[in-house]
């Protein structure tokens, strides 16, 4: 498993990377259980009432979340390389540039030690 991690405007979203051999989330709409590679990770935007109030950028906006979208890749590059798009994508939603958002990519038990090459 490997967590994607975007970091943008003072706040930050991540999301999951199943790899081959471990179980992906099994819900509506998961992609074919024989994908080797698993993405999924909320989407959200911004909407002008309802939502969830947060601050990105030193602007209080308010955001609603969509169910998170599974994907399934072939390869870990194709995984890895549609996971930071869709991080960046989902930045540009709120405002912050693609070019502004940090992406990390770890595995859960590296969590809080320095993040070597995945």
């Amino acid at each position: 498993m490997l967590l994607v991690r975007g970091h943008g405007g003072g706040t930050t979203l991540t999301g999951t990377i199943f790899e081959r051999g471990e179980e992906a989330p099994k819900y509506r709409g998961a992609p074919d259980e024989d994908a080797p590679y698993v993405w999924v990770c909320d989407e959200f935007y911004e909407v002008e009432s309802g939502g969830t109030e947060t601050t990105i950028d030193g602007r209080t906006i308010n955001v609603a979340f969509d169910t998170p979208l599974p994907r399934g890749f072939d390869t870990r590059d194709q995984a890895l390389d549609a996971a930071k798009e869709h991080i960046r994508t989902q930045f540009a939603r709120v405002g912050v540039a693609g070019d502004a958002v940090n992406i990390e990519v770890t595995r859960p038990e590296e969590e809080g030690s320095p993040a070597g090459p995945v």
